[in-house]
């Protein structure tokens, strides 16, 4: 395994690789990997000759106020893990080599913008947020030049801007989803768990709790547009936020939606249930799909 810090070492490995005729796998991370990270990267080698995972915690994507300076760099456990995974190339590059004569972080650079997707939920509370993760994933994919690349679903409207982007900007990429990787008691994995105390661990649990719930009521048929209005479906959001606030989360948003994360509507069989809150000081995030 090589780990790489330029865009020209990252450029001439790709070329040398393409020029054999090998497909090129891309795992884009921001670092302090967890085994769901390391799933990405399983799925990536079954799919593809060369693996390349990125690490780098990309300051256009956070807003003032959050975590960017205290987000855990860890590039040396981080490569242990990923050799033992067996992953290829780890490019690990600085921001002055992203974001070359920037003096905010890219912000005072060209920026993808995916419209619409992008402004609400995740959106919403964080303005600019997917504009940074567009931008870096566009710039990302410039200089991999991936035939595939894999995503995990714990960030459902992340992959949404992300496949959207790549279809109207038509990146010759292929974007793979791997499912969600939780703890064993269905707290999905993140690199912000971290932040979490032992009790706290055991606490968020009760996301995927409730998720599963709202699943089983959806599934039973008895809040179906046959017999209910999209105020039953407001009416058991606001019961599932009322019982997490109850628990100790400070609840930013539950929302059952459509596959593309509009409103659903009687057509729709295919759903999502997304929330995002905050358990102490650490947002949350988590979401589960469904059939009806």
């Amino acid at each position: 395994m090589q780990i790489i810090h330029t865009i020209s070492e990252l450029r001439e490995l790709v070329t040398a690789g393409k020029q054999t005729g090998k497909v090129i796998g891309f795992v884009p991370t921001m670092g302090n990997l967890h085994q769901g990270h390391l799933q990405l990267v399983k799925m990536a080698l079954s799919t593809s000759d060369i693996v390349i995972c990125s690490i780098f915690v990309n300051p256009l994507q956070f807003g003032e106020g959050e975590d960017f300076e205290q987000y855990p760099r860890t590039l040396e456990a981080d490569a242990k893990k990923l050799q033992q995974a067996g992953c290829d190339i780890i490019f690990a590059p600085a921001v002055d080599e992203m974001y070359p004569e920037s003096d905010g972080g890219g912000r005072d650079q060209s920026q993808v913008s995916v419209p619409g997707i992008s402004d609400i939920l995740e959106g919403a509370s964080r303005p600019g947020h997917f504009t940074g993760v567009a931008t870096i994933v566009a710039k990302l994919f410039n200089m991999v030049q991936p035939d595939k690349a894999v995503f995990g679903a714990k960030d459902y409207q992340q992959l949404q801007v992300i496949q959207r982007f790549v279809r109207e900007l038509c990146f010759p990429v292929e974007i793979l989803s791997h499912p969600i990787v939780r703890e064993n008691n269905g707290l999905a994995m993140s690199s912000r768990n971290g932040y979490l105390s032992e009790s706290q661990k055991q606490q968020a649990a009760a996301l995927y709790k409730t998720l599963q719930g709202l699943k089983k009521q959806l599934q039973t048929g008895a809040y179906s547009f046959k017999n209910n209005s999209l105020k039953s479906y407001a009416g058991i959001e606001q019961q599932a936020i009322e019982d997490l606030n109850a628990q100790g989360f400070m609840t930013d948003y539950l929302t059952i939606r459509s596959t593309d994360l509009m409103p659903p509507t009687e057509k729709d069989k295919h759903l999502v249930i997304l929330v995002a809150a905050y358990l102490g000081k650490t947002r949350l995030l988590d979401n589960i799909q469904l059939s009806i």
